[in-house]
């Protein structure tokens, strides 16, 4: 029986917009034509300002650390970027992996009631978002007028992508639409980090390429090297190009596990990787850590160093803000939980807040490995699920009986000790990146790769559907 807590959304979820699924399966060219329509869509979103709104002629952007995980612009109609929709599936997963309420993955009515619920989280989510940017003052000085036609323009755009992005998983397009948006956007960021014109201090352009290249002209090799403040740098290239290796080595690495068909005996393998959950629990703690700094940042526009009382120990927890070299000019939280959750850009803040990247680092392994041990439970993924779909497969472990209980107890010897220590490293490996200042944030290079690889496999097996169906169907694609 559903979650009491899931029935309270039941009412609304008429309301919803809801894309169906083809009645038939597209074509490899169709799908491809409608990613890149969704794609095209969304970049276009990512640049048409916001009706009503004023542009900062100083660049400032009190959010430009979250920006390229959340595939947002500032003053664009995409200025939320998918936050809403992973802080929904981030808050339901959370219910779901504490008990708080419990699903039936297995019913495809309780299945529904869940995605529904979950829908509608994310217009809330919207709404509520769009209001604090605009009553926290996002926006400079508005009318009644100007804040509804802003917060309507918000609510409209939040909806649009999350109806593009449930296109692309119903089956129009490939992968998912989360996926596509982030890799657009921090691809987007490190070609921008390599080849902007862009002027710096120093007279050297933006884009670390470009400044090498002028550092050579002017007899100074090393000065694109490292670069103060969130200036992109060779360093930072250096650490994009190491991460995109390793992550593709990692990802690579499984344990295979023997399995055979039980009525006519053919040996086969079922693999289980290292990274089992891929790059999922680097977007659920992202998606925590933006909710975080958001929060931090709307309590010290509006309250600041004049908060007294309840309201000066809120801004102390969430963190005080102020601007320095290290950041390139920009505010960033300089402590408090905002601080911690916030990864320091670049050798240069390492070492001028270290407590900093130390507990960053500990809250970055820990919640990945935790996130990680979650999904596999709410994903279907876990001992449990698999077992369930090696038995309907009529497959079993050779020398154990065929018994859901059994082969689920054979399964935990390997999948919760990969879904933990997949998510401890992935976290390691997203702060280390950061912290060595690679182009695009390490979180989003590791979701990058991850999704790129994703894409790829996608694309063979989509070529393999159309090219051999025979084939295709044996192997359930």
């Amino acid at each position: 029986m559903a979650s009491k807590f899931l029935t309270l959304f039941k009412p609304f979820q008429r309301f919803t917009f809801e894309v169906r699924k083809p009645e038939r399966k597209p074509s490899f060219k169709k799908k491809l034509a409608w990613t890149f329509g969704i794609l095209a869509i969304y970049l276009a979103m990512l640049n048409i300002p916001i009706v009503g709104v004023e542009q900062d002629p100083s660049g400032s952007d009190p959010f430009f650390a979250m920006r390229a995980i959340m595939a947002s612009q500032r003053g664009s109609l995409a200025e939320l970027g998918i936050g809403p929709i992973v802080t929904a599936g981030l808050i339901m997963q959370l219910l779901v992996g504490s008990q708080i309420i419990k699903v039936d993955f297995t019913n495809p009515s309780e299945r529904a009631l869940y995605t529904g619920a979950q829908k509608i989280m994310a217009i809330l989510l919207t709404f509520f978002e769009a209001l604090a940017y605009i009553l926290g003052g996002a926006y400079g000085e508005l009318g009644f007028s100007e804040q509804i036609l802003i917060l309507g323009q918000l609510l409209i755009a939040g909806i649009i992508i999350m109806l593009m992005d449930e296109v692309i998983q119903k089956g129009y397009g490939l992968g998912s639409g989360i996926s596509l948006f982030i890799a657009a956007s921090v691809s987007f960021q490190i070609f921008d980090g390599m080849f902007s014109f862009s002027p710096e201090s120093g007279g050297l352009y933006r884009g670390c390429i470009l400044a090498f290249f002028q550092g050579i002209a002017r007899g100074d090799v090393g000065a694109a090297f490292s670069r103060p403040g969130r200036v992109p740098d060779l360093l930072g290239l250096l650490a994009t190009i190491v991460v995109f290796a390793v992550v593709i080595y990692v990802d690579s690495i499984k344990i295979e596990i023997p399995v055979q068909h039980s009525q006519f005996k053919m040996p086969a393998r079922y693999p289980i990787k290292f990274l089992y959950t891929s790059n999922i629990p680097v977007i659920l703690v992202s998606a925590l850590f933006a909710n975080i700094y958001f929060i931090s940042n709307l309590m010290w526009r509006n309250w600041g160093s004049t908060a007294t009382g309840f309201k000066n120990f809120l801004v102390n927890f969430f963190g005080r803000w102020e601007a320095s070299d290290a950041t390139g000019g920009q505010e960033a939280p300089v402590s408090g939980l905002s601080a911690m959750t916030t990864a320091p850009y670049g050798p240069e803040q390492v070492i001028a807040y270290p407590w900093n990247a130390f507990v960053y680092l500990l809250l970055m392994v820990i919640l990945c490995g935790v996130f990680s041990r979650i999904w596999i439970d709410t994903a279907g993924m876990s001992s449990k699920n698999v077992a369930k779909q090696l038995l309907d497969a009529n497959m079993q472990i050779p020398g154990f009986r065929r018994s859901p209980r059994t082969v689920e107890k054979y399964l935990d010897k390997y999948i919760p000790t990969a879904a933990w220590l997949g998510g401890f490293f992935i976290g390691v490996l997203a702060a280390v990146a950061d912290f060595l200042g690679a182009l695009g944030t390490g979180t989003g290079i590791l979701l990058t790769t991850g999704i790129l690889r994703q894409y790829y496999e996608i694309f063979a097996s989509e070529q393999i559907s159309e090219t051999v169906p025979a084939l295709a169907g044996f192997l359930g694609m």
